[in-house]
């Protein structure tokens, strides 16, 4: 009975202590706030993804709040909360947040004329466009380009066309614009995303591999109203949470949203 009683005792005592190796609350980015389960590494990936791995995360235990400062009400979905803005107007909803971290990406990087994005309509916001000085007139079904100003790729330029992409863009285009791709080529920066209203996305923020192949990921979204994007916990294997693993699943149960394996995306140039 002695050994029995031991026994589990020990057993608890290592669930624990791995559940707490994957949390590191003093870590600042993705990658050292969360370690790895045992027997994976991350995968290579793109610049992109060496973009979001290292993303700045808030304090451990930092709250999710809306763009009216009020607290999200669903608090206990939260793993860790990314160091980035969302300003004061109800727009960085959920495709809006993905977009932001792609656009944000690539303006860190210069990389401007890789910069657009497609709003419901299909007109094509390029942000070449924008910092040259045009401004999008937007009449009934009608969408154009007029020239307005000087030339600007100021960051606060840079904001305004966001807030205008935000404004007309959203999970139906964006899921219209990424490439399908199979769950087997996961990585960071690719997006499980459903079109529609109501629709949602998610984007993966680190992706890990073991010798056997098989993939674990973790995502952030933002979500309505507008709110701070945050890495979401895996609610259903928490001592590895906030990895995933779909390797015996055809869905991806997030905390708010159920997704097919077949709504996994990725940006094209």
């Amino acid at each position: 009975m002695k050994l029995l009683l031991s026994l589990i005792i020990l057993f608890f005592a290592c669930a624990t202590v791995a559940k707490k190796d994957i949390l590191h609350p003093e870590g600042k980015t993705i990658s050292e706030r969360f370690s790895l389960p045992e027997g994976f590494t991350r995968t290579k990936g793109d610049s992109f993804a060496i973009f979001l791995r290292a993303f700045p995360v808030k304090e451990n235990g930092a709250k999710v709040y809306l763009y009216n400062g009020e607290e999200k009400n669903n608090q206990g979905v939260v793993a860790a909360v990314l160091d980035i803005d969302i300003g004061t107007k109800d727009l960085q909803q959920c495709a809006d947040g993905v977009m932001r971290l792609r656009a944000e990406y690539l303006y860190k990087n210069k990389l401007y004329d890789k910069i657009h994005f497609n709003f419901t309509n299909g007109f094509n916001a390029e942000y070449s466009k924008w910092r040259q000085g045009y401004r999008i007139a937007i009449k009934g079904n009608s969408t154009s380009w007029y020239k307005t100003v000087e030339a600007d790729n100021s960051i606060a330029t840079f904001k305004k066309y966001l807030e205008m992409v935000f404004s007309y863009a959203g999970t139906l285009s964006l899921s219209k614009e990424l490439k399908s791709i199979p769950l087997s080529d996961i990585e960071a920066g690719d997006v499980f995303i459903h079109g529609g209203s109501p629709g949602h996305a998610v984007i993966v923020m680190d992706v890990a591999q073991d010798a056997t192949g098989k993939k674990i990921f973790m995502i952030a979204q933002s979500y309505m109203p507008a709110q701070n994007i945050h890495v979401l916990i895996n609610q259903y294997y928490k001592d590895n949470s906030p990895w995933y693993d779909l390797s015996n699943s055809d869905k991806l149960y997030s905390p708010e949203w159920t997704f097919e394996k077949s709504e996994l995306k990725r940006f094209g140039e």
